[in-house]
């Protein structure tokens, strides 16, 4: 094989797709640069994508509430709305609990230690809490603030409670465990690719929606939405939809994704 000069080289490194290692690498140092960020700093973000997340449930139940009633695609129509929060949270770096799941894990695994530890959940609670936050207030300013017209409010309804109203609790924990692995899948290829962002939010977060699977932040959203109007009490809330949906998306995150894409590199770190 003839030998190829650098010019040539230089664009088949251009042209071939990153390692595994280095996407493992960008990713983990995204996780310790958020690890390092200052509590306030994480725990206004998080509130800030609790409250973008929302933009999720306005979208579906507008969507749901200006098509025809009679019309055979109107679920699946309505559901092209649902990464809408996902995008301006995304795409906005706010911090999103189910991002983290494997962001700040891999530098967990790749030098495990018990400050390692402490460090992963302080940044686990305090984003957990403000986007809970965060959904919990845009749920009572929809509510209680007339935000949205009372149409628009009804149909976010529907949408909530066809998502969480008629589910077991074992259920939105098991349909959890997919949309935890998908939403780590987002971080992973953000790092692995040098463009479309955009495609690749839209597409993993459709297939949450699609398969009609359970994430803790934008089931939140619709769950609180429950909660003000007086559909379901607290107790069914954070116990029966949000808790076991957090538990889901943990296993699948960072108990599938996170550490089977650590284990995939770890002899070559």
């Amino acid at each position: 094989m003839a030998e190829r000069d650098d010019g040539e080289r230089g664009e088949i490194e251009e042209r071939s797709a990153p390692r595994a290692t280095i996407v493992h690498e960008a990713v983990r140092k995204q996780g310790e640069e958020e690890l390092s960020r200052p509590a306030g700093s994480l725990f206004w973000s998080s509130v800030a994508a609790g409250i973008a997340i929302m933009a999720s449930v306005i979208a579906q139940g507008a969507l749901h509430h200006k098509l025809p009633a009679g019309m055979d695609s109107r679920t699946l129509v309505s559901q092209l709305g649902y990464p809408l929060g996902f995008l301006v949270v995304i795409l906005g770096r706010l911090q999103l609990f189910t991002e983290q799941t494997i962001v700040t894990v891999l530098p967990l695994a790749t030098r495990p230690s018990g400050r390692a530890l402490g460090r992963t959940a302080r940044l686990w609670g305090i984003v957990l809490l403000g986007n809970l936050i965060g959904t919990a207030a845009a749920a009572a300013l929809n509510v209680h603030g007339r935000l949205v017209s009372p149409d628009l409010l009804g149909a976010m309804l529907t949408v909530s409670r066809e998502s969480l109203m008629h589910k077991a609790p074992s259920s939105l924990l098991l349909q959890g465990i997919p949309a935890g692995f998908l939403i780590a899948t987002v971080a992973w290829l953000r790092a692995a690719s040098s463009g479309g962002e955009f495609w690749i939010v839209f597409t993993l977060t459709f297939a949450i929606v699609l398969g009609d699977f359970t994430h803790v932040v934008a089931g939140a959203a619709e769950a609180f939405l429950l909660l003000w109007a007086g559909e379901a009490a607290l107790g069914d809330v954070l116990g029966g939809m949000i808790l076991p949906a957090l538990i889901g998306n943990v296993v699948g995150g960072t108990g599938l994704f996170a550490l089977l894409a650590h284990a995939q590199v770890r002899q070559e770190l």
